[in-house]
């Protein structure tokens, strides 16, 4: 009601001016009042422009063009709208961009979308749209990009989005949808992204994919598909980003593929059951910046990286990689040379043999490394503390021996440090309390010596701190209690420690699971652990 009073002012208002004139406008103005009306919140206030005052020309997100004076793109993106998707939009016959993205619009995408036959962009990304993908969207025939990404749109992709044969973009990932990946994907030839991540989609990727001679971006993760990937899609010299993580893959992968896929910047197959050996064709991969195999079944040794200096991110964790042999890690060294290296992960393999000095060569802009759960031995680097970047060292579940390295002391941003499970003697060092940074310690399950350290109370972020199972003597300096940071877990247990809980125990407000069982303690509990109201799991067995 309110829509049309406003309309009808509009028309009073403007209508003197020039009657043809109005008649060319009054369908878009009453359509972009409908969808005014149909908006339940409008927080920032952005559609308070939307009144009788100003030609809808001048209304904020509207573009016309200047012969006709006709709305030709209604772009709203990010300003939190509720509400549903007026169906008289599809009366704005100019319109070629449609951008709704970031907004809190639900329910059904109106079929008449498809009356929008110069319609070229359409983008209706997180919002929470439901039921199907409609089917007359396929009679904008002049459609490029079609993202609806980020709702929860359910059925399946539709076979008449195979008609839209200018369509360049397509991305409908993170919605439920489901059937599989249509083999008329293969008919839309201008197409160059196709994202369907975060799906239910089943079955094989259908070789009619490879007619795609432009398609860069082909993203399917996070769904249910299976099988092999068809062979030819190695041949796509176009493919940039292959991403196909977390689904039920099999079968290797040919030694020559990083050779006929000379553009591919990121390849993305964690969470599958790939086997077989990494292609060696993958030290010539000269773009490659991101290179995921995690969780999988990938055997022997890992060729030579050699040519990789785009790489940022490596993870090879989770397979079965080497054969615990001291040659294990030597293709660490054709990393030493990857200046833009952040993030490398090697944990959970069959990596045997001593961690070799040159890991301290390893670009200072590593900021992630992960060792864990291999069958390293000997001494820990000192020349690690060359990477002062580091904010994630895990090194537990090995077989280190010898001193935590002094040079640790460094690692001024370090926020997770873990070298339990090991064999690890003497004292903690001091210099722990130089990583103020930290908010998680593991020292656990090693040998290690002497008192704790109490310039631990220095890390006044540590939130979890594990020195349990091991031969640490003295009292419970007070500094531990004094960081009130300290709120998933302190465990001490299965060490030498002396003396009573102190009644400090209590400032640790905010701490989930306290654990100093099996020591040599003596005294009462102190009545002030009962300050410790987030206390869930207490345990204090002599």
């Amino acid at each position: 009601m309110f829509a049309t009073f406003l309309y009808l002012l509009f028309i009073f208002n403007f209508g003197s001016k020039a009657t043809a004139s109005t008649s060319r406008y009054r369908t878009d103005l009453f359509a972009l009042l409908k969808f005014k009306e149909s908006i339940s919140s409008d927080p920032s206030g952005i559609l308070e422009s939307w009144n009788s005052s100003t030609h809808f020309c001048k209304w904020h997100g509207i573009t016309c063009n200047f012969k006709h004076r006709r709305v030709t793109e209604l772009n709203l993106t990010g300003y939190q709208l509720h509400g549903s998707l007026s169906p008289h939009l599809g009366n704005l016959s100019f319109l070629r961009n449609l951008d709704l993205t970031s907004n809190n619009l639900y329910g059904n995408i109106p079929q008449e979308l498809g009356w929008l036959s110069q319609l070229q962009q359409l983008s209706l990304t997180n919002n929470t749209f439901a039921g199907e993908i409609p089917t007359n969207l396929t009679t904008c025939f002049d459609l490029l990009g079609l993202q609806l990404s980020g709702n929860v749109l359910v059925g399946k992709i539709p076979n008449e989005i195979g008609s839209l044969r200018k369509l360049q973009v397509l991305s409908v990932s993170r919605n439920n949808l489901t059937g599989g990946v249509p083999p008329f994907i293969g008919n839309i030839s201008s197409l160059t992204y196709l994202s369907l991540n975060y799906n239910n989609l089943e079955g094989n990727i259908p070789q009619e994919i490879c007619r795609l001679r432009y398609l860069t971006f082909l993203l399917v993760s996070v769904n249910k598909l299976s099988g092999t990937f068809p062979s030819c899609l190695y041949n796509m010299s176009s493919l940039t980003i292959i991403s196909a993580a977390v689904n039920e893959f099999y079968g290797s992968l040919p030694p020559n593929m990083f050779h006929t896929l000379p553009n591919i910047q990121a390849f993305a197959i964690g969470e599958n059951q790939i086997s077989g050996p990494i292609p060696t064709s993958v030290s010539n991969a000269s773009s490659l910046a991101l290179l995921d195999i995690t969780l999988n079944r990938f055997t022997g040794q890992v060729p030579s990286l050699g040519k990789l200096q785009e790489i940022w991110f490596l993870s090879l964790s989770s397979n079965d990689l080497g054969d615990n042999s001291t040659n294990d890690l030597f293709f660490l060294e054709s990393l030493t040379n990857f200046s833009k290296l952040q993030i490398l992960s090697i944990s959970y393999n069959n990596f045997g043999g001593p961690l070799p000095n040159f890991v301290g060569n390893l670009s200072t802009q590593l900021s992630q490394l992960y060792l864990e759960g291999n069958d390293i031995l000997g001494k820990i680097p000192m020349e690690l503390g060359n990477l002062i970047n580091l904010i994630v060292l895990t090194m537990e579940f090995n077989h280190f021996e010898g001193t935590i390295p002094v040079a640790f002391g460094t690692f001024k941003k370090m926020q997770m440090l873990d070298l339990g499970g090991n064999k690890l003697s003497r004292d903690i060092p001091a210099s722990i309390g130089n990583l103020t940074q930290l908010f998680h310690l593991g020292l656990g399950q090693n040998n290690l010596q002497g008192n704790t350290p109490r310039s631990i109370g220095k890390c006044q972020k540590l939130q979890y701190l594990d020195l349990s199972e091991n031969n640490l003597k003295g009292t419970i300096p007070v500094e531990v209690f004094s960081l009130s940071s300290l709120t998933n877990l302190l465990d001490l247990s299965h060490n030498s420690l002396s003396g009573n809980l102190p009644s400090e125990v209590g400032w640790l407000k905010h701490i989930q699971n306290i654990i100093v069982s099996e020591n040599h303690r003596v005294g009462d509990i102190p009545a002030t652990i009962g300050d410790c109201m987030s206390l869930e799991y207490l345990y204090l067995k002599l």
